[in-house]
């Protein structure tokens, strides 16, 4: 097999996994707090042994959470939190604690303020947050401060990553932190409101249509390449 061929394969198969990230973009136009991911594209060198020719060949492994501000959608629910800046809730998962602009809350029997998938959502100390079954009002402040109307009861923890590029997808909304994490500060929480997913489906669409494009292009040199060499082999084999 001839060396463009190699390099158009690498390429035909990084495409495909771009269009499934995109498909899943698509997919996840609805979904609260949702992230859009994008691949990156890279380049790998190999030596191909006792001649001065390298071949180049294209890599798409690695994946880029995009954090552009989603819009916030006004629900009314004392537990749906927006977050306007920079910041994640972190949440207690069975694989370590996940990351996530996902703010659709509620209790559990234990009165632990949990995400949709149950799983609990920590406070500034990394300790789950707690409401009282008697509590009448539940106020939540700008700086994440969880009241009721006799007391405070925790403040809800805001992390964000000293390298965002370092974030990893883990399942749905949750993001896995795989460096630092620092406090998010400058983060304010917005009561009542939930985050919309950042996607914009009319960008997305106009992607997965230039990677088709460019898929079909690949697989169209590859048939032309496919019969060359067939001809090749039967005028030898004459």
């Amino acid at each position: 097999m001839v060396n463009p061929v190699y390099t158009t394969l690498t390429r035909q198969s990084g495409l495909l996994r771009e269009m499934q990230v995109v498909a899943h973009n698509v997919a996840n136009l609805s979904t609260a707090g949702y992230r859009r991911e994008g691949v990156i594209f890279t380049e790998y060198v190999r030596n191909l042994g006792n001649t001065e020719e390298l071949l180049s060949m294209a890599a798409a492994n690695a994946r880029q959470t995009v954090q552009t501000q989603g819009t916030l959608n006004q629900t009314g629910g004392t537990l749906d939190l927006a977050i306007e800046g920079d910041g994640f809730f972190v949440v207690e998962t069975q694989q370590g604690d996940r990351l996530t602009r996902n703010g659709h809350f509620a209790t559990n029997a234990e009165g632990e303020m949990v995400t949709s998938d149950g799983y609990r959502l920590l406070d500034d100390a990394g300790a789950p947050l707690f409401i009282p079954a008697e509590a009448h009002s539940i106020t939540i402040g700008r700086d994440g401060t969880v009241s009721t109307e006799d007391q405070p009861l925790g403040q809800i923890g805001l992390m964000r990553p000293e390298d965002p590029s370092q974030l990893r997808r883990a399942r749905g909304t949750l993001l896995e932190p795989t460096g630092g994490l620092l406090p998010a500060d400058d983060a304010i929480l917005h009561q009542g409101f939930l985050e919309e997913s950042n996607v914009n489906p009319i960008s997305e669409m106009a992607r997965m249509i230039e990677i088709q494009r460019a898929y079909e292009m690949g697989q169209k040199f590859l048939e032309r390449e496919d019969e060359r060499v067939r001809a090749v082999i039967q005028t030898l084999g004459r």
